[in-house]
């Protein structure tokens, strides 16, 4: 098996993924980081998250995905998604998870929550860290385990990650996605 890990995710100023409530609100939703993110999704051999991160997007339900649950032992087709794996990571390896839904190689696009970012942060070849500057999310979810006592930045380095140069997806509201990469 040959992959390519990268994550994907955009966070507020507090380096929150989500609102208090454990919804990604209107707020942190920009044309120039959706583009960027589909564009992404649309070239990856498989997609990871957990049950209550999902990218609705026009071609979801054709990528291939594995869902990290706790609500199965046994890997098994997502009865309401056929491209979906469910998957528990206490019972099955990611290996044998991405032999079960037929992915040998290419690019590993995890997208979250926390616990699923955690998972492969050793892995990670890039993980692509989106911003909202002006965005505060108090008492929100933060994007990593850690978040908010840690910066998600603080995070990344502290598994040997090193940030790119930032590229601009939204110049009105200054949101950026900067590559960080494997030292």
């Amino acid at each position: 098996m040959s992959f390519h890990f990268a994550g994907y995710v955009i966070v507020s100023a507090d380096g929150m993924l989500a609102d208090a409530s454990g919804v990604m609100p209107d707020s942190l939703k920009f044309e120039g980081d959706k583009l960027f993110f589909e564009q992404a999704l649309d070239g990856a051999a498989l997609i990871v998250h957990g049950r209550n991160s999902h990218e609705q997007q026009p071609n979801s339900a054709k990528r291939k995905r594995l869902i990290t649950t706790r609500k199965v032992k046994a890997l098994t087709v997502d009865p309401e998604m056929p491209n979906a794996t469910l998957w528990n990571p206490d019972h099955a390896s990611f290996e044998e998870a991405c032999a079960f839904a037929d992915v040998a190689a290419g690019r590993i696009a995890v997208i979250g929550g926390p616990a699923v970012f955690d998972m492969f942060m050793d892995r990670y070849d890039t993980f692509w860290l989106s911003e909202a500057p002006h965005v505060r999310l108090p008492g929100g979810e933060g994007c990593f385990v850690g978040v908010p006592e840690q910066t998600p930045h603080a995070v990344l380095a502290s598994h040997g990650m090193r940030p790119g140069t930032p590229y601009m997806l939204d110049a009105a509201h200054e949101v950026t996605v900067t590559p960080w990469r494997r030292a």
